[in-house]
């Protein structure tokens, strides 16, 4: 066990961005099917403000630093999720990546940039946004569960995760792509690998029944347990229920594991407690975000920078 010592997995600071209009995302519905229903006249922008701001003081509660943005826009209806259009790693390295719906790539800010800037090392900014006019996709974090101890980049095909643009990141950010076909009981692919799986520094969360093919199930789990990791299978009702959108993170006296109080419910004790033994389960309450069909990993772009 890897408790006390630092991990490169965990990071201690965070970028999140509270809305201030928060809607559901039509346009992303076709391929998004954790998405709820909602009425367009119910106006959700205080709740979902109240669930980030909460959010955020828990996070901090816990000795994690968050850097909050607001967005006041009005045509940035998934703002909240800023994972999937940056990423950070160790030797000083970001990434801007190019977002499948229209809407998404307003999401991309340059101020969020400066403030790393500033803020931490930053030796290099990778932008493949370049890539959207050639129809070729890679939502950050969301399509991509980064292992950043055993440097492999976990992978679910989809519209929203093309093989030749994580080609791309994997040779430039140094990570052994591992693609695979995961689909939900109604035979959909599932649109971003994050809402699947969530590797941690002692353990790793995945939803096994949705990776239809046996083989590469088992190259998965191996090559998880490898790293000396505890593999801890979710149900398909459970990943519906968000539990594998989680985000280890080191806090003030150690390692915690950010997840919606909607997933934590989800889990059951044997489960729980094999977390707890490497991590503290944090549970944050954002029902309403959810309904946009991301839960607290999408929240939390993780920042794996050196401070100045």
């Amino acid at each position: 066990m890897r408790h006390h010592a630092y991990s490169v997995q965990a990071p201690a600071a965070v970028v999140m961005v509270r809305p201030h209009h928060f809607t559901v995302n039509t346009e992303t519905a076709a391929d998004n099917h954790f998405q709820a229903a909602v009425d367009a006249r119910d106006d959700l922008s205080a709740i979902a403000h109240d669930e980030i701001t909460k959010a955020e003081n828990r996070l901090e509660e816990h000795g994690i630093t968050v850097h909050l943005f607001e967005d006041e826009g009005t045509a940035t209806p998934d703002s909240v999720f800023p994972n999937n259009w940056f990423s950070t790693h160790a030797g000083g390295h970001v990434a801007i990546y190019p977002m499948k719906a229209e809407s998404r790539r307003r999401e991309r800010r340059s101020d969020v940039i400066e403030m790393l800037k500033q803020r931490y090392r930053v030796q290099d900014v990778i932008d493949y946004s370049g890539l959207e006019p050639d129809g070729l996709f890679l939502e950050g974090t969301g399509a991509m569960v980064l292992d950043h101890i055993d440097r492999v980049a976990y992978a679910v095909r989809s519209d929203r995760t093309d093989p030749i643009a994580l080609e791309r990141f994997c040779t430039h950010f140094n990570f052994e792509p591992m693609v695979f076909d995961a689909r939900d009981e109604t035979g959909a692919p599932i649109y971003h690998t994050n809402v699947l799986m969530c590797v941690a520094t002692d353990f790793a969360l995945i939803g096994l029944d949705m990776i239809a093919n046996g083989k590469r199930r088992d190259e998965i789990i191996a090559r998880l347990e490898r790293s000396g990791r505890r593999v801890i299978g979710l149900t398909n009702r459970q990943i519906g229920l968000f539990a594998g959108n989680a985000l280890e993170l080191q806090g003030r006296d150690r390692r915690i594991l950010a997840l919606s109080t909607t997933a934590f419910r989800a889990l059951d004790q044997d489960q729980l407690a094999i977390i707890a033994q490497s991590a503290e389960p944090v549970a944050l309450d954002i029902p309403t975000i959810e309904k946009a069909g991301g839960s607290v990993r999408c929240t939390l772009a993780g920042i794996h920078l050196l401070p100045r």
